[in-house]
């Protein structure tokens, strides 16, 4: 194992722990504190979000070849091309956040469901990070 893999795993190993601390304090405070079923779902979202970002590491820690340009800067060890892939994605959903939680407001005044409007939003900003990420990966490679 070289150097920079162990330092890798090292960096993962203490994010790791720090998001697994704050998942269990948000939790209980929002089992505790929050409405309804806040800190269940809280709970089920970050723990997934912990898998993903387990299994990431796992991929570039065990071939950093074979990973995808995502995983690189999702764990931080990317270059400057999948920092830069990185940053025109999250440029693409910053722009389009913007007047995609304008049209939310607009639903949800209009006596929309807010749990439903809010769901459409964070699923429709997650579909564009990822065909971002994708068409980025894509040009860049070219």
């Amino acid at each position: 194992m070289s150097t920079k893999a162990q330092v890798t795993i090292t960096k993962a190993v203490g994010g790791f722990l720090a998001s697994s601390i704050v998942l269990v304090t948000g939790t209980l405070l929002l089992v505790r504190f929050g409405p309804g079923n806040m800190g269940k779902g809280f709970a089920v979202g970050g723990a997934a979000a912990l898998i993903v970002f387990a299994f990431a590491v796992w991929r570039v820690a065990r071939r950093p070849t074979d990973a995808s340009s995502f995983e690189r800067s999702f764990t931080g060890v990317g270059d400057e091309r999948d920092r830069r892939v990185a940053e025109k994605a999250s440029a693409v959903v910053g722009l389009v956040s913007i007047p995609a939680t304008g049209v939310a407001a607009v639903a949800v005044a209009m006596e929309a469901s807010a749990d439903v409007v809010l769901a459409v939003l964070l699923f429709g900003l997650i579909a564009v990070a990822v065909v971002s990420e994708i068409g980025a990966a894509r040009r860049s490679s070219s």
